[in-house]
């Protein structure tokens, strides 16, 4: 990796939380998956476009990408080297040939100048030392006109489903897990609008999109889901195992009402973000 910032995130995500994803990477992507075709559709990219997935972790959002520019190309770019190896052996699996991911941090990564006409990422630009400098950083990246579209969380609410589904993890989640840290940075619209000015964007636009999150077949396996998230498997490493037994069957109570054909769906909520790199002035 050539020069990295933010080296709490790396050593993190290169730990055991970015091995828990790149393993389970099929559940973490269903959870979001719902929120796929708003991101496309907002992206548009072309059959000749060069496009850049900044935070791409186990790549299924890049591999998307460069089917749809079939003529062109998709980079990824993850701080996450477990994470990459899954991504590559799916391109390798799926037959893709116009994908690369490279491990860099994005805030400091010597992207070619004018190299893309598209920055993408579903959830993968908030955890940064450095907002203002790394969204510079990716714009730099963009040819003048070029675009950035993302996504992120919008902020939780204590009477929101998930809380209320998870209601049982409450009193046991005291504090962000490594890898964790960050995930709020972006969930204010003030904020985003904030920042993306500050880094020289325009046209700047902020989205409310909702969707149902997937979290499992039915209640007991969503708990299973739910108890292995790396945030919450770090603030009950320590906990005694009777007290982990009762907030399963709590935690498995809870998740029952949103039980469906589909699975279990909790309704979810992010912020769907486009902003221009700017023309160049003559």
């Amino acid at each position: 990796m050539q020069g990295i910032a933010n080296t709490q995130p790396a050593e993190a995500w290169n730990g055991w939380e970015g091995i828990n994803w790149a393993r389970n990477a099929a559940r973490y992507n269903a959870t979001v998956n719902a929120f796929n075709d708003e991101l496309f559709d907002v992206a548009a990219i072309g059959e000749g476009d060069r496009v850049l997935d900044v935070g791409c972790g186990t790549g299924q959002i890049t591999l998307l990408a460069a089917r749809q520019a079939s003529q062109g190309h998709a980079i990824g770019i993850d701080i996450s080297m477990p994470m990459l190896e899954r991504a590559r052996a799916d391109a390798t699996e799926q037959g893709i040939a116009n994908v690369g991911f490279e491990q860099g941090d994005a805030q400091v990564h010597p992207f070619p100048e004018d190299g893309f006409d598209l920055a993408i990422s579903r959830g993968g630009v908030m955890f940064f030392a450095d907002l203002v400098a790394a969204f510079a950083n990716i714009r730099r990246a963009l040819r003048p006109g070029g675009r950035l579209v993302f996504m992120g969380p919008q902020p939780g609410t204590p009477d929101g489903d998930y809380a209320r589904a998870t209601a049982a993890l409450k009193p046991l989640m005291r504090e962000a897990s490594p890898a964790s840290r960050g995930m709020g940075s972006l969930v204010e619209r003030d904020r985003i609008q904030e920042v993306l000015d500050a880094a020289g964007y325009a046209d700047v636009r902020i989205t409310p999109v909702s969707a149902p999150l997937d979290y499992g077949r039915d209640a007991a396996d969503a708990a299973e889901f739910i108890l292995s998230l790396g945030p919450v498997r770090h603030n009950l490493k320590d906990v005694d195992q009777t007290v982990i037994e009762q907030t399963r069957e709590e935690l498995r109570a809870g998740l029952v009402p949103y039980e469906t054909s589909d699975g279990v769906l909790i309704p979810g909520a992010v912020w769907l973000v486009n902003a221009t790199q700017p023309p160049a002035t003559r």
